[in-house]
């Protein structure tokens, strides 16, 4: 049996995953990358996968337009 706080952590979880692997998704795409593993890997964890898509991406994206 699901305890409450687990079912309220996890009803919090779920529009946080989503949020996050939706604007990874459209980012990677608008920068040309690989939307759906970004997409798909947002939606596993949080917030490891904005850290290291701010670091492979938006840093270096950054990088070559200066």
């Amino acid at each position: 049996m699901i305890s409450t706080n687990e079912l309220i952590s996890i009803i919090l979880a779920i529009p946080i995953l989503l949020a996050q692997g939706i604007w990874l998704y459209i980012d990677a795409k608008r920068r040309g990358t690989y939307a759906w593993a970004w997409g798909i890997v947002g939606l596993i964890q949080f917030p490891t996968p904005l850290l290291l898509y701010y670091v492979f991406i938006i840093r270096k994206d950054k990088k070559r337009r200066h």
